[in-house]
């Protein structure tokens, strides 16, 4: 039986947990306004990048806190994700509102 899902979808799907996750325990910036939530993740067809895509509860002005916190702490994460997933290479992350 054929798989519905592609690749690039499934690991999308498996680093919006991941990335939700790591966002909600490991990061503790107090310009991180309220609750981050990630609601989508675009990974290219190589798997060299992704697009995370998220909301912030809250004005404009804590979303573009959050955008640079989370634009920040990339690499962190990128790391962090490297123990969890078992990928070969960790796409780079680049945070969209």
């Amino acid at each position: 039986m054929p798989r519905d899902f592609s690749r690039t979808r499934r690991v999308g799907e498996q680093l919006q947990r991941e990335l939700a996750t790591l966002i909600r325990d490991e990061i503790d910036d107090p310009r991180l306004g309220g609750m981050v939530s990630v609601s989508a993740v675009e990974v290219s067809r190589d798997l060299s990048h992704a697009k995370v895509f998220f909301s912030t509860l809250g004005e404009a002005s804590e979303a573009d806190a959050s955008l640079q916190v989370l634009q920040g702490a990339s690499a962190y994460l990128r790391k962090l994700l490297g123990q969890r997933l078992h990928l070969r290479h960790v796409p780079q992350l680049h945070f969209k509102q």
